[in-house]
């Protein structure tokens, strides 16, 4: 049994937590915060921009800590899931690694480019896996691309769209909090980065236009060049969008025998799916195909299936002492390094070599 310590439980904490629920060999048995409500199992202030609000919680056979640093030393947590803000993420990794812990971090890995790289290095050297739950590739339609891009079943991957775009959250207007986030073009955008290093690989260049606001990026649209120039890949994302417009995401996938669709979103405060994951083929036809993320929690809820799906696989590396590539922090941090090269190739106006 592979015994995971959460630390942090605002909206990510409680979302892994219940996530847990639907895991194979492992449970959550510790949970850190400094909120005593929380300790106590009332979780009720907790909200999120997704499912449902938090609300009482049976701690009963959990192990509660007011300070994350007594879970690390806790001999009996084989897993530490970082859930807390991103410019705590460096600190509480570094002390994790050091402690000897496999580690899993909320993304994005960091903020500052040389603070991912300090990370990863830390990892390396303590030979202790480092994983960012970069939780998109877990989700069924994007998880339906990259297998069919691994399989070859459609022939070569031709072109790509990516789309990735909120309205400004009422809290984002807190300069303090913005800039923590290192702005939508991390925060936000960092999900398309590593999709898109996942299914084409890192390009050469980018060569970027949007929208950069106190130094932080808020919108873009981005053209990947890579060394195949017949391959066209592109992503618009950002916080710019009209406040009925929270949240909506979607592809356009280009095979050589199939092109796949799938467009999705929170409009007017209600979700919908304006285009179900579909397979068109050269025969003329179009059909929906069925794809299950993984595990459904306990809870019966799908909406946190994909963080289940996340959690396994790291409960599953830990299990095999390896880094999966999907969770790889390596591959975050260059998902990282892409947001950085856009920002320069927005702010020059001229493409920017991906070092």
């Amino acid at each position: 049994m592979v015994r995971i310590g959460i630390v942090g439980v605002g909206f990510m904490g409680y979302t892994h937590f219940e996530a847990a629920t639907g895991l194979k060999g492992a449970r959550v048995a510790a949970i850190a915060t400094r909120d005593q409500k929380k300790l106590a199992g009332d979780w009720t202030s907790i909200q999120g921009n997704f499912g449902p609000r938090g609300g009482k919680v049976d701690l009963s056979k959990v192990k509660t800590y007011a300070d994350y640093r007594e879970l690390l030393a806790d001999p009996n947590i084989d897993l530490v899931d970082l859930c807390l803000p991103t410019g705590m993420h460096e600190s509480a990794v570094l002390e994790s690694l050091a402690a000897g812990k496999p580690t899993l971090v909320e993304k994005p890995i960091a903020v500052e480019l040389k603070a991912a790289d300090r990370m990863v290095a830390a990892a390396r050297k303590a030979g202790v896996p480092l994983m960012v739950a970069q939780v998109l590739p877990f989700h069924a339609e994007f998880q339906f691309v990259l297998k069919a891009r691994e399989t070859g079943k459609y022939g070569k991957l031709l072109a790509a769209h990516f789309r990735r775009v909120i309205a400004p959250p009422k809290w984002s207007r807190h300069i303090e909090d913005f800039r923590a986030l290192g702005g939508w073009g991390i925060d936000l955008h960092i999900h398309d980065n590593h999709f898109i290093t996942l299914l084409c690989g890192m390009p050469q260049r980018v060569s970027a236009r949007g929208i950069v606001s106190d130094g932080l990026v808020n919108h873009v649209h981005t053209q990947y060049v890579y060394a195949d120039p017949q391959l066209a890949v592109s992503c618009v994302s950002g916080g710019i969008a009209a406040a009925g417009l929270q949240f909506a995401h979607g592809f356009e996938v280009y095979f050589e025998k199939a092109t796949v669709l799938f467009s999705a979103g929170t409009i007017g405060g209600v979700w919908q799916v304006e285009r179900p994951l579909t397979l068109i083929t050269n025969d003329g036809k179009a059909v929906t195909p069925t794809v299950k993320t993984g595990p459904t929690p306990k809870s019966g809820k799908e909406w946190c299936a994909a963080f289940t799906a996340e959690l396994q696989t790291a409960v599953n590396a830990v299990r095999q002492k390896s880094e999966p590539q999907l969770l790889s922090g390596a591959l975050a941090r260059d998902a990282l390094r892409l947001c950085y090269a856009e920002s320069k190739s927005i702010t020059t106006g001229k493409p920017v070599a991906v070092a």
